[in-house]
């Protein structure tokens, strides 16, 4: 079980089992919500519980997307395919060690011109 919160710690969960590796999104709506590119993992939203769900505002991104954070503290949280099974949670806001490491970077066509990817992990452009 992996833990985390928000800044404020307003919202709290908790994700049971392994945590998904991680990609790396670098789309516009990304970096626009979160300030520059956003770490995710992946996990069914049955093993995820979720304290303080009052504080989580919803932004409808898109018709099929939506977009979770603290309405206190404004940290991202969540990034929620309403019709799927799983939703993805921000690598930033886990406690401690997650035990996972950055699989891919997503979106590279869109990526900010301030900064490289030179990781060497696979690039899809979108």
């Amino acid at each position: 079980m992996r833990q985390g919160s928000c800044l404020c710690g307003k919202v709290t969960f908790k994700v049971e089992g392994q945590l998904a590796p991680p990609d790396a999104c670098h789309c516009t709506a990304c970096r626009k919500q979160s300030g520059h590119v956003f770490a995710s993992t992946d996990a069914s939203k049955a093993s995820l519980s979720v304290r303080g769900e009052a504080h989580v505002t919803w932004y409808q991104s898109s018709a099929k997307v939506r977009r979770g954070f603290c309405s206190s503290c404004g940290s991202t949280l969540f990034w929620d395919p309403v019709e799927r099974d799983w939703i993805a949670i921000a690598m930033g806001a886990f406690d401690g060690s997650t035990g996972v490491a950055l699989k891919a970077h997503i979106f590279t066509a869109d990526k900010g011109d301030y900064y490289e990817i030179a990781d060497g992990l696979p690039q899809n452009p979108q």
